[in-house]
């Protein structure tokens, strides 16, 4: 069963590696580590990717977590994505690959990159808004929300009541009407560098996808 546990460390040589051996001894199998964010206050964010067996919970791993000095967990959560975290790198070749559709490849490869549940594409256009394109997951109803067509850079985005407990980001599409959103369910928050992120690869879609 795989799992996506966001921690808090300290930015110190030794400390991954004392949360790897703990989460290790606790059961885990980890598959993949990636650092999210450095920051300026001593501590990092990190995402580890890993599979637990049946008669392991996870309140197993957070227990783990804690007994370390300036380890805290901030989410964990079932990873439906598979067993491979994607990077910016992939996504970026996947709609270089296709410039006709590149935002919407983009589109699809969102909850992978930004481990979020779905994303999708919205535009602006004499009728109203109209999703252009959206995952599988995507909510069926977007209600209007014209004050996101008016961004100007990426951002965490207001809670939308009719979509529950959902964590929202999006970014302004350049030279366009439109905007990249994606949400995910209860967590964890959206951090300052995964906005930078989003803002620059839905820019760089957009500048492939006017090249043609």
């Amino acid at each position: 069963m795989a799992f996506l546990l966001r921690i808090e460390l300290p930015d110190v040589p030794g400390s991954l590696g004392a949360v790897a051996s703990a989460l290790g001894e606790a059961g885990a199998d980890i598959h993949a580590i990636e650092i999210v964010e450095h920051r300026g206050d001593g501590k990092a964010v990190d995402d580890v990717l890993l599979e637990l067996p049946v008669t392991t919970m996870p309140d197993q791993l957070i227990t783990a977590c804690h007994r370390l000095d300036g380890v805290r967990v901030q989410w964990i959560s079932r990873y439906n994505a598979g067993a491979n975290l994607s990077m910016d790198l992939e996504a970026v070749e996947a709609f270089t690959a296709e410039p006709a559709r590149a935002l919407e490849s983009l589109v699809d490869r969102v909850p992978e990159t930004f481990r979020s549940d779905w994303a999708l594409l919205l535009a602006l256009g004499p009728d109203g808004q109209q999703v252009i394109h959206a995952t599988a997951t995507a909510p069926e109803r977007v209600p209007d929300v014209e004050k996101w067509f008016t961004l100007e850079q990426a951002q965490r985005l207001a809670h939308v009541p009719d979509w529950g407990s959902m964590v929202l980001a999006g970014a302004p599409v350049p030279q366009r009407d439109a905007v990249v959103v994606f949400g995910r369910h209860g967590g964890p928050p959206v951090l300052d560098s995964e906005l930078a992120r989003l803002g620059h690869i839905v820019a760089l879609a957009a500048s492939v996808a006017a090249a043609l």
